[in-house]
């Protein structure tokens, strides 16, 4: 998808270009520099650097990846926080989109980024994440390019507590989880000779797809009267949107929006379902009525479903912020 946030190592990324939190002389440090300098060689990447000099806050320059599944390495120096006076949003801003800039010059598809400044530089995490966010989603409204933020751990994401008290009390209020024995159960039978999933969330989510599909085929086969793909072409014409702002707001790639245009009978994974319905601002009943023609619903027995939910609720149709809370609660995240 285009941006995507995983928990990773970004020295095992296997991307065109992955980013360093480097500081202005590009030696080597420690944290995120530290670790990207170690696995690429430190001594071929400080000879590298060394012939580039330095680098300026919140700009950036790229050298080869050496011994990193990666083609590139791109350095930018983010600010260091000194209370939020001192310029710092707008440099941590430039830091990420002179990266990405940088990416798209030298023809890279993929880049991974960490969360700049947020080591020992001391940038506060929830700002530094909503930059992150917000200048790589503004890029990827008029570029084409897969973007990871790799998060190493859940203590340095920053989604803000408030919204997360604020989704947890949504959950206990309405989630129940009276068939969570029943999909345990299906697991066992359906998927004896499935390969390992590492992800348990992940894999009872995928089980529950499944089942819904098959609750739904006879009302399905009853009712078909528009199929997915027809019924979300009407829905964007309606709306006076165009495909491309549809599939940017959707975080969908370019390649699978033209398969769904393309196939008729083409059913899209839920969560790639629900990104549109969030990229067209549909209430819960038209979120419900699109999901139906791809044998889908939303209900209350599964955490995902009740998050979607709380941030429709809410008219909140920011898709990088409602898969900012999805990765915090370990759901998949939207989008294909």
């Amino acid at each position: 998808m285009p941006l995507e946030i995983v928990r990773n190592d970004i020295t095992q990324m296997k991307v065109d270009a992955v980013v360093n939190a480097a500081n202005t002389e590009l030696k080597m440090g420690g944290g995120v520099c530290g670790a990207i300098f170690r696995a690429a060689g430190a001594k071929e990447l400080q000879a590298a650097c060394d012939e580039i000099g330095n680098c300026a806050v919140g700009h950036a320059v790229i050298t080869y990846a050496f011994n990193l599944p990666s083609k590139y390495i791109i350095h930018t120096p983010g600010p260091i926080w000194q209370g939020g006076t001192k310029n710092e949003a707008k440099l941590l801003q430039s830091s990420y989109f002179h990266s990405l800039e940088l990416a798209k010059l030298h023809k890279c598809e993929s880049i991974a980024f960490p969360l700049i400044s947020t080591g020992i530089y001391g940038y506060p995490k929830e700002e530094a994440l909503q930059i992150a966010v917000s200048t790589i989603g503004s890029f990827l409204m008029e570029h084409d390019m897969v973007v990871y933020l790799v998060i190493f751990d859940k203590a340095s994401f920053g989604v803000s507590k408030k919204l997360f008290t604020s989704i947890h009390q949504y959950i206990d209020e309405h989630y129940v989880d009276e068939f969570e024995s029943t999909f345990r159960r299906v697991r066992n039978i359906e998927l004896n000779h499935a390969e390992p999933i590492l992800d348990a969330q992940e894999e009872l989510y995928e089980i529950e797809e499944k089942q819904e599909v098959k609750n739904n085929l006879v009302q399905l086969v009853n009712q078909l009267d528009e199929s997915f793909s027809a019924r979300l072409l009407r829905l964007i014409d309606e709306r006076e949107m165009t495909d491309v702002e549809t599939y940017k707001r959707a975080n969908i790639d370019r390649r699978l929006f033209s398969k769904i245009r393309n196939e008729a009978g083409y059913t899209p994974k839920k969560k790639t379902a629900i990104a549109f319905a969030i990229a067209l601002r549909l209430n819960v009943d038209e979120t419900i009525h699109l999901l139906s023609a791809a044998g889908y619903t939303l209900t209350h027995s599964s955490k995902f479903d009740v998050i979607i939910k709380y941030f429709i609720d809410q008219e909140n149709y920011n898709i990088h912020e409602i898969n900012e809370a999805l990765f915090m609660f370990d759901q998949p995240l939207l989008g294909a």
